[in-house]
């Protein structure tokens, strides 16, 4: 479902990325195919100074779908980044990539806290990052980095995701998995 980002997948991702559904809403755009691949150059290069973390998403048959990102890494902590082409918006990818990412980041990698900030335009990632039980609204009990994140045009919502929110969920998720199993036998 995820690995390392490399420079061969890089012509998939970057017709996915360039549709005007995703482009929008993606970290580090690139305007052509070569300024995608040096991105990317870049990006693995990040991943080897401990920066940032990047996966590539890839679907059931193993093809480059989208990436998920964890940028801005500091002090246990960084800002989610994800975005999947659009052919596979709404078919389930998005959760799938979330758990495994957030399952090598928090238990893998010594990150405590995830941050999510959706631009308030994007109702869609709102309303996806609002159904996650282990999510937290942060505006207010961050509000510093709130405040720091809306400086520019835009304006976010800032969203949390600590370790033991996750956990939490892992747990009842695995326990409901566990009694739907013995249901089933």
């Amino acid at each position: 479902m995820l690995k390392k980002r490399e420079l061969q997948d890089c012509q998939a991702l970057y017709e996915l990325m360039v549709h005007p559904d995703v482009f929008p809403f993606v970290r580090h755009k690139a305007n052509s195919y070569e300024e995608f691949l040096f991105i990317t150059k870049q990006t693995i290069e990040a991943e080897e100074r401990g920066e940032l973390i990047s996966r590539t998403i890839l679907d059931e048959w193993g093809n480059p779908i989208g990436t998920i990102n964890l940028f801005d890494i500091e002090d246990g902590a960084g800002f989610l980044g994800t975005w999947l082409g659009k052919p596979y918006h709404g078919k389930g990818y998005n959760q799938i990539a979330k758990d495994a990412f957030f399952n090598e980041l928090f238990y893998e990698r010594s990150i405590n806290t995830i941050f999510m900030r959706i631009r308030k335009v994007n109702v869609r990632s709102t309303k996806a990052a609002e159904k996650l039980p282990y999510v937290t609204l942060a505006n207010e009990t961050r509000k510093q980095l709130w405040e720091a994140i809306n400086q520019g045009e835009d304006i976010y919502n800032l969203y949390e995701i600590s370790k033991d929110n996750y956990t939490l969920y892992a747990m009842r998720q695995q326990k409901l998995d566990d009694e739907q199993q013995r249901k089933e036998a």
